[in-house]
């Protein structure tokens, strides 16, 4: 629009003379002041102010939703090769500035990985990278609901941490009330009961994961109905303690982390002994203490079993008296 306007203004002062390019720069500068002006008013342009501020004038806000310990150089290494290319930080970090007195001047609302990457840069032969932030006046409901709508669909952050975040947000902002907390972040009841179940998964069984970014919600609603009654939950809970002990040795050094599917393996098999065998309805064998052939009813149908190392000769004679009993009625 306003470089319309400054066209305009040219045609009418191109044939006045000298004065005319004096006039015409003032005349452009004072339309491109009342256009901005007018869109200020009208709402269609926002004005923000950004900064590029030392990584350590900034603090992770205490409610922030990703875990900053479980970032490493490996893990935002996109993100460190993305600055160095580009020369810069390209999007700022949301920040709220600090009650003066509390050390760091901002904390960190959105921007872990940035800020990490920054720091990382910094300490890492690129001193003159700087940290760039967009400070803003929010609530604490605010900043939760804008730091969930930012990282709700990345995968680098895991679904253990946005349960935990969740679990603490619908205590401390929404009164325990999932369906107002649903409502706030427009999600689905079900979808937010998922995420806060996945938040409730006993710590136990939480150190038998890898690490907290291998933990999914679905691996809480598979678990779940596992443990359904006292003895399977003990089972389970036992088990999980054994296979922590061992992860914590491969951190230490000795052998490999156990995989995820190895983990809920081990859990499951716990959880679901297996079923007693049905004891044998008859045996067939031809003396006392031979395993024979063992017979089982269920139902209309009748199951004959046998080892596989059994004699012929015995077989021959189960078979042949079972069809015998069978052919008399007594099967």
């Amino acid at each position: 629009m306003s470089k319309r306007h400054d066209a305009v203004f040219d045609d009418v002062l191109k044939d006045l003379g000298e004065a005319a390019p004096t006039r015409d720069r003032a005349g452009a500068r004072f339309l491109k002041r009342s256009n901005s002006m007018a869109e200020h008013v009208s709402g269609e342009r926002q004005e923000k102010v950004l900064r590029l501020v030392d990584p350590a004038t900034c603090v992770m806000w205490e409610r922030h939703n990703r875990a900053y310990d479980l970032l490493n150089e490996e893990n935002c290494r996109d993100l460190i090769d993305g600055i160095l290319s580009q020369g810069q930080q390209e999007f700022p970090a949301i920040v709220r500035r600090r009650t003066a007195g509390e050390g760091a001047e901002y904390e960190v609302i959105c921007g872990a990985r940035r800020h990490f990457a920054i720091t990382w840069l910094r300490a890492n032969n690129y001193p003159k990278f700087q940290y760039l932030i967009e400070e803003r006046v929010l609530t604490d409901e605010e900043a939760f609901r804008l730091a969930d709508i930012e990282n709700r669909d990345r995968e680098d952050i895991s679904d253990f941490e946005r349960a935990q975040d969740y679990a603490r947000a619908v205590e401390y902002y929404y009164g325990g009330k999932q369906s107002l907390m649903a409502e706030r972040l427009q999600v689905s009841p079900g979808w937010l009961s998922r995420y806060l179940q996945l938040a409730r998964l006993d710590a136990r069984i939480v150190a038998a994961f890898p690490t907290l970014r291998d933990i999914k919600e679905l691996h809480a609603r598979t678990l779940r109905p596992l443990m359904a009654s006292p003895e399977a939950e003990d089972a389970v809970l036992i088990e999980a303690d054994r296979i922590a002990s061992e992860q914590a040795a491969a951190r230490a050094g000795q052998g490999a982390l156990l995989p995820v599917p190895k983990v809920l393996a081990r859990l499951k098999s716990v959880a679901q002994p297996p079923k007693e065998r049905q004891a044998a309805d008859k045996v067939f064998a031809t003396k006392s203490g031979e395993s024979g052939v063992q017979m089982r009813r269920k139902g209309r149908r009748i199951q004959l079993e046998f080892d596989r190392d059994l004699p012929d000769l015995a077989l021959r004679y189960a078979v042949e008296t079972f069809l015998q009993e069978r052919g008399s009625g007594k099967s």
